[in-house]
Order: C-alpha cells, then structure tokens, then sequence
C-alpha cells in the first residue's frame, strides 16, 4: 500500500529536494505540498494523507499550531516535525501537539525515508541525536500540575510505560525485564489502547505527566 504524504516547509528548495526523494522512493507518493501551516492544515483535511512532513517555522501558523489542528481534526495523519538541534522549546509544544516524530534536517535522506515509514505504521520516531536529551530536558521541566492519574493498567504496563518514558526501545525493554521482543510489542500495544495514545511518543508524554519518569539530575 502506497503511502501518502503532504509536505509542510516554507522553503521551496527544501520541498523539491523531499519531494525528488520521495517520489523516486518505493511504497511513497507525495500528494501535497504546503508553503504554510495553514496551507498543510488544509491539505491534511483535503487529502487525508498518511503523514505529514512539517517544518516547525512557518509564517503566520507554525508548524506546532498546524499539528495540533491536524492532530485533533478529521485527519488520521500523523505529523514528523523537521527541527534543528537549537529547536529544543519548539520540540516541546510540539510533542505536546501530537507530532509523531522529529527529524533534524540535516539528516541522510534514505532515514527520512524510513522514518516516513515508521510514523506510518503508527510507532514514534525521533532522531538518534536528539531522543535521550530530548527526553532527559522534558522530564526535567517542572509539572504545571499535580501528576496525570491513569487506572486501568497493571503494574507490569505501568513498568513498561516508564521505560517507555525513558526512552527505551522495545529491544531495551525486553532486555531490561527478562522478556522477549514480542512480548514488550503486546505491553506497548496494550498501553497504545488503555491511553488512547496515538503513538509512542505520546506514551513518552503520558509517562511524564504521570510523574514516572524521573528526571536526570
């Protein structure tokens, strides 16, 4: 199944270069391309691509805007967010928008690709360069307000969900609790489903909010 995309950048060069490298790209088909957030809002709606390519500074709605608007409307997309390593705060609103996953433009053209794929498939994808930092400067951002409650989970998911939180991989996690990799799958699908979560970096986000992610001093 072909999957569709929608690019979101101001920078018409940068556009044309994805766009070159998608289209040559097995399994990936560009159906859209936005100038603005308000133009990738629209297009997400219009078209309903499969994910969205979004560049976090644009004239008049950003791209954080424009990802929660795509995120909470009719649209089942899910949105990568193209940042730079100076874009930690812009990542934050971000993740709290909903974005799936976030790349550092300067990264090779053949993992953007992959991460396409990944977001599509519905698991969370942020660059290696920027995940455990990423994470480490979130959770030790104070809470506004007291520690997310959430029932329904066993001990067991809420043990995952904090490796989750720390930015474990299911390989990771497996290794940490003496189970296999398709065990700690099922744990993370499960939670997907308890959390109405719509990948893993939200679980990332509900761990912290949770208060089980404690953060790196």
């Amino acid at each position: 199944m072909t999957i569709r995309v929608v690019l979101a950048d101001d920078q018409p060069l940068v556009r044309a270069a994805l766009q070159m490298v998608i289209t040559e790209a097995p399994g990936l088909e560009v159906v859209g391309e936005a100038g603005t957030g308000a133009e990738a809002v629209q297009l997400a709606e219009s078209v309903r691509p499969d994910v969205v390519v979004m560049d976090i500074r644009m004239p008049g709605t950003d791209g954080i805007e424009a990802t929660r608007l795509i995120t909470a409307g009719p649209s089942k997309a899910h949105v990568i967010v193209l940042t730079t390593f100076d874009d930690d705060d812009y990542v934050y609103g971000a993740l709290r928008a909903g974005a799936s996953g976030f790349l550092v433009k300067d990264m090779a053209l053949d993992d953007i690709l992959a991460a396409i794929r990944v977001v599509s498939a519905g698991d969370g994808l942020i660059a290696p360069g920027v995940t455990r930092r990423l994470i480490k400067e979130f959770a030790d951002r104070p809470l506004s307000a007291p520690p997310r409650a959430v029932d329904g989970i066993t001990d067991r998911e809420r043990e995952v969900l904090t490796l989750i939180g720390s930015g474990l991989s299911n390989a990771e996690i497996a290794g940490r609790l003496f189970i296999s990799i398709a065990t700690a799958k099922t744990y993370v699908t499960r939670l997907l489903a308890k959390l109405d979560a719509r990948d893993r970096v939200q679980l990332v986000i509900i761990a912290y909010e949770m208060g089980l992610v404690a953060p790196a001093r």
